[in-house]
């Protein structure tokens, strides 16, 4: 049983987050400035997501959670 009932946007946004940050550190990335506004308000979004008002969202774990979460989303999706 999952220890934390992330909502699928607070995901969805997360794993966009890893997306744009990894085409932002790539090696001469083109469209760095709207790489860095869309991780900027990516960030407000999942900072400001009303998940993290709830009893489960104040846990510091859950954000770690989350991280992990939405990277294995992608791996598992890849293989």
């Amino acid at each position: 049983m999952d220890r934390f009932r992330f909502p699928a946007d607070l995901i969805r946004a997360q794993q966009q987050w890893h997306d744009t940050y990894r085409a932002l550190a790539a090696p001469r990335p083109r469209h760095t400035t709207e790489l860095r506004r869309r991780l900027l308000a990516l960030s407000v979004r999942i900072e400001w997501h009303p998940f993290w008002s709830t009893p489960a969202g104040v846990r510091p774990a859950a954000r770690v959670e989350l991280r992990r979460r939405a990277i294995g989303g992608r791996a598992r999706d890849a293989a």
